[in-house]
């Protein structure tokens, strides 16, 4: 019985939570993971290099993000701010931007992969001050590139999600083959 409890509740709480726990794993005992045949195609070190660039691409959706977020002028603020569009040319770069995308287009079909918009000529663009109308359809186009980043991301998710249960199932079915996930060990001089 725990101090100050008299009635011996949280032991009870505690032989709960450790039968629920057994009782979990006993469930993905009887229930293996399963191969998904979209990931047939690719080996296991493919499969690792796939996870590895959706991460990176997941890394790069987040950087546009703070990007889209970061507009020293979004529309709708005063009209006297101004983007030093110059200083920011190396972050817009195109290679900047098609760079995850193509790497995933390599290992999945060209279709599977969502769209995104021109996030770097989106950003870009900077009506000048009193162009409410521009401005109007500039935040509307901001507005539809976050949804569209947003779709994205959720879809990367998925993907690495479903990555990440293939590369269970295959070290499930074949235990010895996650030793290839382990760094080679040092190498050591004589």
């Amino acid at each position: 019985m725990a101090v100050g409890d008299p009635t011996g509740s949280a032991v009870l709480a505690g032989r709960r939570r450790a039968a629920a726990r057994a009782a979990a794993r006993a469930a993905a005992r009887a229930n293996p993971p399963r191969r998904a045949a979209e990931f047939e195609h690719l080996s296991l070190e493919g499969l690792c290099t796939y996870r590895a660039a959706l991460s990176v691409e997941q890394d790069g959706v987040c950087y546009w993000q703070r990007i889209l977020h970061a507009r020293p002028d979004p529309p709708g603020s005063q009209a006297g701010q101004q983007a030093d569009l110059a200083a920011l040319r190396p972050a817009l770069s195109t290679e900047q931007v098609q760079r995850g995308c193509s790497t995933l287009t390599r290992m999945l079909p060209q279709h599977d992969v969502p769209p995104l918009p021109d996030l770097a000529a989106l950003w870009q663009r900077c009506p000048p001050p009193g162009a409410q109308r521009a401005r109007r359809v500039l935040a509307t186009e901001l507005a539809q590139a976050e949804s569209a980043r947003s779709h994205y991301r959720a879809w990367l998710h998925q993907q690495l999600a479903a990555a990440t249960a293939e590369l269970i199932a295959r070290y499930h079915a074949e235990p010895d083959s996650c030793l290839s996930a382990l760094p080679d060990p040092p190498t050591t001089r004589r």
